[in-house]
Parts: structure tokens; C-alpha cells; sequence
């Protein structure tokens, strides 16, 4: 069965290769890779995280979810396509694509362990339909979130497996891969996005307000 995945296996070491991260992990959307990332950092243990009030929702619903608290700031960041998830180590760089981009935001924020999370939704970077993928240098984080992403499952039949968690049905599919290599071969060596008219998301008492009381 893990011949299966051969393709998704392939296009994250084309990633990898492309961006400089040490690891990559596929999966079905860059919303499911940010809220993979909150999982895995507990991000609830923080005081509070910070992101730009005006962003797309599925970054405040990645935290909220994970038991976090939000704290919103009016920073600019379409110029970049990036931004950090302030002081977890998780980016959202669903607008940002580059060549030796990992080593480039790991100096600019100069976190021990980065977790960026793409985006190849139809109007994205690499244009799949749907598909996301996570690249980092925390080869436990990367572990985690493979077996993670596929129910707790390793690429194996499941009458041969023992399960190790209770996972999340989010991983990449054969056929998103392979798309994603065929048209991995056009893009320049850096990819900024046109920015969007995204909401204020701190408008939202759910976002503001959610887990205060813990």
C-alpha cells in the first residue's frame, strides 16, 4: 500500500528541495496543515497567540479549535504572503512560494523549530484544486503529523497497522500529487500572491473570546 503514495512522497521531496526544508509533510488543505501545526504545538499552552486581524478565517478557527487564545494585531503582511502565528513557529505562507524560502523566514524570525504551511488551493501558488503542505525542520513534528493526518494510521493496510493516535482524515491524495508535480514545473523561483479583501476577523466575539475562561 505505501507504493500507493509514492507520488505524494515524491512531490514533498520536490518541496523540500524547492523550499530548503529539512522535512514535508502533504496534506488536504493549508487550513488542515495550520490546524495539524496547533495540534502539535499545543498552542493552548500560550498565553495568548498572535496573528493580523485581517486574514482568512481557518487561521483563527486553527487556534480557537486547538484551545488557544487569539490575540489580534493590525499588522500589513499581503506584501509578503506570510505571517507568522506569533510565538508559536507556525506560518501561514498560503500567498508566498520561493526558492530557499525556509531558511530565508527562519532567519527573519529566528524560532528554534518553523512550521510553514502552504496552500495549493485552485487560486494559490501551485494550483492543484485543493491541497496543502507543511514544511519544517522538527523531524519529531514531522512524524507526528504524518501519522497525524492519516487517522492515526501508518501507509500500510490497516489489518497490518496499529494505530498510534486518534488522527484526523486530512492527508494528500495520490492524485493531488501528481498534479501538483506536473504543475511544480512552471512556477518562478518566487511567488507572491495579489492580496485579497479579507474580513476583520476581531469583529467576531468567537474568535476574541474563545477559551478566556480556561
Amino acid at each position: 500500500m505505501s507504493d500507493v503514495y509514492g507520488s505524494v512522497r515524491e512531490f514533498e521531496k520536490s518541496l523540500m528541495e524547492y523550499s530548503g526544508a529539512p522535512y514535508a509533510v502533504g496534506v488536504d488543505s493549508c487550513s488542515n496543515a495550520l490546524a495539524l501545526c496547533c495540534q502539535y504545538r499545543q498552542v493552548k499552552k500560550y498565553s495568548e497567540v498572535e496573528i493580523p486581524a485581517i486574514t482568512y478565517p481557518s487561521v483563527a478557527s486553527a487556534i480557537v479549535h486547538a484551545g488557544g487564545r487569539i490575540k489580534f494585531d493590525d499588522r500589513e503582511w499581503q506584501h509578503l504572503g506570510w505571517f507568522s502565528l506569533n510565538p508559536t513557529g507556525i506560518v501561514d505562507s498560503a500567498k508566498y512560494l520561493a526558492k530557499n524560502m525556509f531558511n530565508e523566514i527562519r532567519e527573519k524570525l529566528g524560532v528554534p523549530f518553523l512550521y510553514i504551511c502552504l496552500s495549493f488551493h485552485a487560486k494559490k501558488t501551485i494550483p492543484i484544486g485543493r491541497g496543502g503542505m507543511i514544511l519544517t525542520n522538527d523531524e519529531e513534528g514531522a512524524r507526528w503529523i504524518r501519522v497525524a493526518r492519516f487517522d492515526g494510521r501508518h501507509e500500510k493496510y490497516l489489518q497490518e497497522d496499529k494505530l498510534e493516535m486518534a488522527g484526523w482524515n486530512c492527508y494528500m491524495t495520490p492524485e493531488q500529487a501528481s498534479r501538483g508535480l506536473v504543475l511544480k514545473q512552471w512556477i518562478a523561483d518566487s511567488n507572491i500572491l495579489e492580496a485579497d479583501p479579507y474580513q476583520d476577523l476581531s469583529q467576531y466575539k468567537f474568535f476574541t473570546e474563545a477559551n478566556r475562561e480556561k
